[in-house]
């Protein structure tokens, strides 16, 4: 778009600020934005959303620009002038901008940093995990001109999506919570991670930007070398501004800050980085620790991330939002610290792996099997494990099979990639 068109459509957003991009959702008022998709179309449905009330339609089919209608409002690339648009918002509101990516954690890092930060200041954050070259600017666009500070989450499972979203969002400070082993069918191996994730840093450094940083995290900490850095630390580390301590006597997290305690309703050592990132951020934005201790001591784990269940003497430990070899084998290593109990293990397949697939479904089956854990595996990838483990091709074959009512007393952990639904154990637990 021109600068003149960028600004036009900016003061019709500030005047009708809500985007719509499903014509059946649309209400008076809204701007309908039509975006294409392998299967679908949106500009098939400009006509029908104005006529349900939109204020205008964004479009880029030239055919229906050549209509006389005023309420269209054209555009060589609808994706990327909605990108533009987002890019403008963050600018003409200019508050302090977080960017938060990563293998694992990125969705309970920025809501934990969001329960910090809104403790004082008015904050604007993604929204659940609409994290994509979608979702970022669509995120932008809901900050309010009055905000403090804007967190947005940043995915990605291709080459260039990091480098592509900073320049969108165009952020002040930035967090990496860690490099694993996730989207491999793109990324190949951990270099290709390391890679993808630190183009954040990368942007950060060329605007002279800040990043915090968890020193126990060598890849991290050497990927933000050269860049402005505040730092946290649970190892004593020298060097880091904020020192925390892991004190945890159950399975829910209790971290010391100076002479403050914090008991969270967190579960799973591997999300003691993601509470620092929270703690580091408050810490630097001028919180006092009971001010941290109140946003993390009230925050509750949902959306199937370490959500805590507990049923029939059972304590369960729902993590089925999202599942990779890196986060699958620091669940099972917290679901083994965990005392007293019957351990087990129901675990569902790693999507978006590659030719590296059977390799790590057969590492996790192994690891499970080293560590004598019990264990139920779920899906296509883990029934092709080398591995006497009961095997269940898909989710509705091992709620079919009535195991799962069988279990008692016991700490479970449940896991697996979003495709595999494993929530739908829990729902169909007794019936």
């Amino acid at each position: 778009m021109t600068e003149k068109e960028l600004k036009e459509l900016h003061e019709i957003y500030l005047t009708h600020p809500k985007i719509t991009r499903n014509s059946k959702e649309v209400e008076e008022g809204d701007i309908f934005w039509a975006l294409k998709g392998e299967r679908f179309d949106g500009n098939r449905f400009a006509e029908e959303a104005l006529e349900k009330g939109a204020h205008i339609a964004v479009i880029d089919d030239k055919k229906k620009n050549i209509v006389k209608e005023k309420r269209f409002f054209y555009v060589e690339d609808s994706l990327k002038a909605l990108q533009e648009l987002g890019k403008f918002h963050r600018q003409y509101v200019g508050m302090p901008t977080i960017a938060i990516t990563g293998s694992n954690g990125k969705t309970t890092t920025k809501e934990l940093v969001n329960a910090v930060l809104s403790q004082r200041y008015r904050t604007a954050a993604t929204y659940k995990n609409l994290n994509n070259h979608i979702g970022v600017p669509l995120t932008l666009l809901e900050i309010p001109e009055d905000a403090d500070i804007a967190i947005v989450e940043m995915g990605t499972n291709h080459f260039g999506e990091i480098d592509a979203l900073t320049k969108i969002a165009d952020p002040d400070f930035g967090i990496i919570t860690g490099i694993g082993k996730a989207h491999l069918e793109e990324f190949k191996d951990l270099d290709g991670v390391l890679k993808e994730k630190t183009a954040l840093f990368d942007y950060l450094k060329q605007k002279a930007g800040m990043a915090f940083v968890n020193l126990d995290d060598a890849l991290v900490s050497k990927a933000a070398e050269g860049l402005k850095t505040y730092t946290f630390s649970y190892n004593h580390h020298p060097d880091a501004d904020v020192q925390l301590q892991d004190i945890s006597n159950s399975p829910e997290l209790k971290i010391r800050l100076n002479d403050t305690d914090i008991q969270t309703q967190i579960t799973g050592k591997y999300n003691l980085s993601n509470i620092g990132y929270a703690i580091a951020a408050g810490k630097f934005f001028n919180l006092s620790d009971n001010e941290i201790k109140q946003a993390l001591e009230h925050y509750t784990p949902k959306d199937m991330r370490s959500q805590i269940v507990e049923q029939n003497d059972n304590l369960i430990i729902l993590d089925a939002y999202n599942a990779n070899p890196t986060s699958m084998k620091a669940a099972l290593t917290n679901l083994l610290q965990m005392s007293g109990k019957r351990k087990v293990a129901v675990l569902g397949d790693m999507f978006e792996l590659g030719n590296e697939a059977a390799a790590e479904h057969q590492a996790i089956a192994d690891f499970v099997k080293e560590h004598g854990i019990e264990a139920y595996l779920i899906g296509e990838n883990f029934a092709q494990t080398q591995t006497d483990l009961p095997k269940f091709k898909t989710t509705q074959d091992f709620i079919d099979s009535g195991i799962f009512d069988t279990i008692k007393d016991a700490n479970i952990l449940i896991k697996g990639s979003r495709g595999m639904a494993l929530e739908k154990i829990l729902q169909n637990h007794g019936k």
